[in-house]
């Protein structure tokens, strides 16, 4: 069971600290997305984590740490999730962002029945549901931000996941502890425009995000190059 009060105030609580401002509007649709996870997760195994309220920090509040971020970027972006699982943070970004276009690509029909049920229940008309692998899906407009919170490597995913960005696109890379390693094993493809350290309330351990920009043409296509 699912104690939305409860839940409602430590996700308010948590916004406060991170300095997100979101309406009621906002906040009611993120508790019934958080009520349908709780609810699928049993059946569709979406998270290791069954505690609502650890949802509320590990999932809501972990996804919604972009937000500032976004707010920076420009207005209405088309943003990819890939690999996005139960839809985090693709769903949390397109509740807040509602001008922006927001895909969620995944290869597990499971978790995409999911997403499409979410969808319709909290009426996300700004939100597309791809169930494909990432190598086969060939947008009809790249995007300006290819957003991952659990993907493999980095080199993986700047090699993966490329093809989906538009000419000024950026990669941003959700991580634990600072990733040396994995940066070293990309730098010939991508390089890091800017990192920040992810202050999540009631979270232990290190959180970071890694925008990256492309350094070689075959990373990424020219989507306003005209066809020949």
């Amino acid at each position: 069971m699912i104690d939305i009060a409860v839940c409602k105030q430590k996700l308010c609580q948590g916004l406060m600290a991170m300095d997100v401002i979101l309406d009621d509007q906002k906040i009611s649709l993120l508790l019934h997305y958080l009520s349908e996870f709780v609810k699928w997760n049993k059946a569709y195994n979406l998270s290791a984590v069954r505690d609502p309220l650890k949802m509320v920090e590990r999932h809501l509040l972990d996804s919604l740490a972009l937000v500032p971020l976004l707010e920076k970027a420009h207005d209405k972006q088309r943003i990819i999730d890939v690999g996005t699982g139960g839809g985090l943070p693709g769903i949390p970004l397109a509740i807040v962002f509602t001008d922006s276009q927001i895909t969620l690509l995944d290869s597990n029909g499971k978790k995409t029945r999911f997403l499409f049920q979410v969808k319709m229940a909290l009426d996300l008309n700004n939100l597309t549901i791809a169930n494909t692998r990432v190598e086969t899906y060939q947008p009809d407009e790249g995007f300006d931000i290819v957003v991952s919170r659990a993907f493999a490597s980095l080199q993986y995913m700047v090699k993966g996941t490329g093809h989906l960005l538009n000419q000024h696109g950026r990669f941003w890379a959700m991580k634990g502890v600072y990733p040396e390693n994995e940066l070293r094993d990309c730098e010939k493809n991508a390089i890091v425009e800017s990192s920040k350290s992810l202050n999540i309330p009631e979270q232990q351990g290190e959180r970071h995000l890694l925008i990256l920009k492309p350094v070689t043409s075959e990373a990424v296509i020219n989507w306003d190059k005209p066809e020949l």
